[in-house]
């Protein structure tokens, strides 16, 4: 695996009023580079590792770090932090606070104390890389829930973050906003961001991500390449997880050649590794 870009070491959060902590003794490396994939049940801690990794909350215990160096929580050590680690929230009205589009994104540009001239400059080309030219003076209220996404991934973009964090990106999303989704993540990850993606959509997670992880309760239970993890069945579907529709699809596939061994299907390594292929074509 490739050098962690952000690092959690044995960090645990325990939200007011609860009795067990959210997040609880969690280690765990962020690749660099990486599409990462994030999976787990419900109220598993994915929502909370990300308000974590972005300085949201602070950990009542452990270290979070970044880039080798442990975080730090005053004001400024936080301002500049949040514009390298970028995160996206599952519901766009959480994030988009102007009037307009052009004027959401110019947002976080002011808070930094840019010039005009450079925000303008930095917001139009944002506009342009992520496809909103015709909606940049559009109230926000007007967009689609689809359009509201790609505002939000435009405003945190815009700040050339090194760490995008995505939680639930395509939640509610029909397939047609779903692939143009996908292929923003496929220009920001080729652009050199690396990414990390919470989502319930196992198929999408592994067609999509090079690393994965899996957390329950507050834990990292598993972690590594899709393959690596999505063999793991007996303890996914423990977690109530499941597997992809590939990986039955393979099972099914291995169980008909072994049943029928003088038939004329391809060899099972052939339709293995042809799905496995298919599993890249976003």
């Amino acid at each position: 695996m490739s050098q962690s870009i952000l690092e959690f070491d044995r960090t645990f959060y325990q939200y007011p009023c609860n009795s067990r902590s959210t997040i609880q003794n969690l280690s765990l490396k962020i690749p660099a580079g990486k599409r990462c994939g994030l999976i787990g049940q419900n109220g598993c801690g994915k929502t909370t590792l990300f308000l974590l990794a972005n300085g949201l909350y602070k950990p009542q215990q452990g270290i979070i770090s970044w880039q080798g160096e442990p975080f730090r929580y005053d004001r400024k050590s936080l301002t500049k932090l949040r514009q390298q680690i970028g995160l996206v929230f599952q519901n766009p009205e959480h994030q988009l606070v102007a009037s307009t589009v052009e004027e959401d994104i110019s947002y976080g540009l002011y808070n930094l104390g840019l010039p005009e001239s450079e925000i303008a400059q930095q917001v139009q080309q944002a506009i342009e890389q992520f496809d909103l030219s015709e909606l940049a003076r559009e109230p926000i209220h007007n967009l689609s829930l689809g359009q509201k996404k790609r505002v939000s991934i435009a405003d945190i973009m815009v700040l050339k973050p090194k760490l995008l964090l995505l939680d639930e990106p395509t939640a509610y999303l029909d397939p047609r906003h779903t692939r143009q989704l996908i292929g923003l993540l496929q220009q920001i990850h080729a652009a050199g961001t690396t990414i990390l993606l919470a989502s319930h959509d196992l198929d999408f997670i592994y067609r999509w991500a090079d690393w994965v992880f899996v957390m329950d309760r507050g834990k990292l239970i598993l972690e590594g390449t899709p393959e690596a993890v999505f063999a793991q069945r007996e303890v996914l579907e423990q977690l109530q997880l499941g597997v992809p529709l590939a990986i039955e699809l393979i099972e099914q596939i291995k169980d008909l050649v072994n049943k029928n061994p003088n038939s004329k299907l391809p060899a099972f390594e052939e339709l293995q590794q042809q799905i496995l292929d298919a599993r890249r074509r976003i």
